[in-house]
């Protein structure tokens, strides 16, 4: 198996490491590919000495990582005690790394450090980001306009939300700001994403019939507002208990389908209501012309979603990247996100972070995300 991924809840920041250094070389061997490391802000002093042992002891050919406020490692969400967890892959084509930053100039943000011909040519990029440091929902929104299609799977580190509080790791070095990138070249793995926004649609679809920026003045020819109470109203009970306590507002983002189905719609909160104009306002940009339909979110529509999203699917590693606002804060029972993938694609070497931002494709283009589970599954290429 050309996969394998470890974690360690020991206090000891060196015993963890040898732990998991020990499970993965019995699994793998040495020389993967990459490897990917996750750790929390326990270990935050120690992840130069983490780093140095994994460069030393397992020898990928590349390592990335990032750390956060929680980790996954296989069926297991590890949630308010130290934590690392360390995955890694063998694939038949090497990876590109990177380590991007942004500059503004007077043409508005460049990036440094991305080579965008090789970005072009990726099968998946995978990227992590530091939230604090780095504008991720610009940079994707940069990279949409320019007509980039690659699939782009990731996260925001969470350890900490103060500029400088978090890690990225990069080969041997472990930075302070900005994004590192993996690109995958086709032909290497076999890669593919999931990306599970936890919303169940309500009603039916509506044309944004006018609009000013993220201000949705008139659906399908009526006030916004109205029409959104007018539909709350005719909900069933459990339904409109939702609603009232949070509703969401989806996107289409391919409008040249006649049918909208789960991964059709690009969700976004719905930030409140202007009633004198009858506007709904959200926190992104609606034109025009859009399709948009309402959404709630509960513990019950995020499990449904991320089970229906999976089920089918195979892989044999996977790297989860999941919010940090999931997990214990929102199901009632622990290890959710981890577990599902860990039945529904019989246990595959999984590892993951808990994130202050999601990164995943809808509709064959790449968004920033919240409450969401982002997943990049490998699969062991024939022959």
């Amino acid at each position: 198996m050309p996969f394998a991924a470890a974690s360690s809840e020991h206090p000891d920041p060196s015993f963890a490491i040898g732990e998991i250094l020990g499970e993965l070389l019995e699994r793998i061997g040495p020389a993967p590919s990459l490897a990917t490391l996750f750790v929390t802000a326990a270990h935050l002093d120690a992840l130069p000495d983490i780093v140095l042992a994994v460069n030393a002891i397992l020898q990928p050919d590349h390592l990335v990582g990032a750390t956060a406020v929680s980790v996954i490692g296989g069926a297991h969400e590890i949630e308010s005690t130290p934590g690392i967890t360390l995955w890694a892959g063998s694939f038949a084509r090497p990876v590109e790394v990177a380590h991007l930053d942004t500059v503004r100039g007077p043409e508005g943000l460049a990036v440094v450090g991305l080579d965008r011909a090789a970005l072009d040519a990726a099968a998946t990029v995978l990227l992590l980001v530091d939230p604090m440091s780095f504008p991720t929902d610009e940079f994707l929104a940069m990279l949409r306009e320019d007509g980039c299609t690659v699939p782009i799977v990731g996260g925001a580190a969470s350890a900490a939300f103060t500029p400088g509080g978090n890690r990225l790791v990069l080969d041997g070095a472990v930075l302070h700001q900005g994004a590192v990138a993996v690109l995958v070249p086709p032909g290497s793995v076999g890669i593919s994403t999931v990306v599970s926004q936890g919303c169940r649609p309500i009603g039916d679809p509506f044309t944004v019939t006018a609009a000013e920026q993220n201000r949705v003045l008139a659906m399908a020819g009526q006030p916004a507002y109205p029409r959104l109470l007018d539909l709350v109203r005719s909900l069933p009970e459990d339904d409109r208990r939702l609603a009232e306590q949070g509703l969401h507002i989806g996107r289409v983002i391919d409008e040249h389908k006649l049918d909208f189905e789960r991964g059709d719609f690009l969700v976004r909160n719905l930030l409140g209501a202007d009633r004198a104009t009858g506007a709904l306002v959200v926190n992104d940009i609606i034109e025009v012309g859009a399709t948009v339909q309402l959404q709630v979110r509960d513990a019950d529509s995020a499990d449904d979603d991320l089970r229906a999203l999976l089920t089918g699917a195979t892989a044999d590693g996977a790297l989860v990247f999941t919010c940090n606002g999931r997990g214990s804060n929102l199901f009632p029972e622990p290890d959710h996100d981890a577990r599902v993938v860990a039945d529904l694609l019989d246990g595959p070497a999984a590892a993951g972070m808990f994130c202050a931002g999601e990164i995943g494709p809808i509709g064959g283009r790449s968004f920033l995300h919240g409450l969401t589970a982002s997943i990049a599954l490998f699969t062991d290429l024939p022959g």
